[in-house]
């Protein structure tokens, strides 16, 4: 069993090949690998045959123009990037245990969930530890699997897809998301009565780019009703340019409905009397299921399942 585990011992593997792997695969030249390192190329060369010759597999081909990873190499490349991130995290962790601070946790969240969970969640964990480092990211289900997936960030509030591999992610469900049709307030559709989507068909929308989930859904709902999708469209999945064009012009917009009332709060946009039967994905918390949470981690852990009883009327198990 031992050495199963510590392979890596035996085969002297050195920290210092693990930054040179991720920098070959992302300047695709040993050259400029050992360049961004600040090294020279003949010792990364030998760094990188030394890691071959232990692993008995080829991590790189060696083209005319550059290096590209094997799929040993991507394999190698990938829990490498995993395991710098756990090592600075490490670093960070001993850095603010030293300066008094508890430590920190990094939280990534889709937009919705960001406007209603992560706000009291924070404040929750703010209360109990005015010390505790909170990083936020608000991107989409994707990207944001990518980086917990390379260690850059703890927890997710986000969904899973089908192309998403689930075998190391453990996933809790917090609610489902319905979408609505928004315009300014004083935009003369909301004096409407009876609207339908055959009354807004010709209509200028912003929509979400080509290929997301919610865009191919929203273009389906006109489809079952008989109606060639929007043609006056924009592209977008910038927020504050969707809020910021809707209040400067005529043009509607479809956005998860927690987004919207958030929204409308502030006088900033106006829901349509429009059914909009084209709801997206359950989202829920996400975490790995082969790193072990960080205390840090775990108080967060705590908020956002505490917090989200309230507004989802889910029950999470808090450890």
């Amino acid at each position: 069993m031992a050495h199963d585990i510590h392979w890596f011992i035996k085969a002297r593997l050195k920290t210092r090949q693990l930054p040179l792997l991720v920098a070959i695969a992302e300047e695709g030249n040993i050259h400029r690998a050992a360049q961004v390192l600040n090294t020279t190329q003949p010792a990364a060369s030998k760094l990188l045959k030394d890691m071959e010759d232990a692993l008995q597999v080829p991590l790189f081909d060696r083209l005319p123009r550059g290096m590209r990873p094997t799929r040993y190499g991507e394999t190698m490349i990938r829990h490498a990037r995993v395991a710098l991130a756990t090592l600075d995290q490490a670093h960070d962790e001993i850095n603010a245990l030293k300066a008094g601070r508890f430590g920190q946790v990094s939280v990534g969240a889709i937009t919705s969930p960001g406007l209603m969970l992560l706000p009291p969640a924070v404040a929750l964990v703010k209360q109990e530890h005015p010390n505790l480092r909170v990083a936020l990211e608000i991107e989409t289900s994707d990207v944001l699997l990518e980086r917990l997936a390379q260690g850059k960030l703890d927890i997710l509030v986000a969904r899973l897809f089908a192309q998403h591999d689930k075998s190391q992610l453990r996933y809790e469900r917090l609610t489902e998301e319905p979408v609505c049709a928004v315009a300014r307030p004083g935009h003369p559709l909301l004096g409407v009565a009876g609207l339908s989507l055959r009354d807004v068909a010709a209509a200028a929308w912003i929509v979400p780019p080509a290929g997301s989930v919610l865009r191919h859904r929203f273009e389906l709902m006109f489809q079952e009703e008989g109606l060639a999708p929007p043609a006056n469209i924009l592209e977008t999945a910038a927020l504050l340019f969707v809020t910021r064009m809707l209040q400067q012009s005529d043009m509607l917009a479809v956005l998860a409905a927690d987004v919207v009332r958030y929204y409308a709060a502030h006088g900033i946009v106006a829901a349509l009397p429009l059914a909009m039967p084209c709801h997206m994905d359950d989202f829920g918390i996400i975490t790995r299921t082969d790193r072990i949470p960080s205390p840090a981690a775990k108080v967060m852990m705590r908020a956002l399942k505490t917090s989200s009883l309230p507004i989802y009327g889910r029950k999470l198990e808090v450890a």
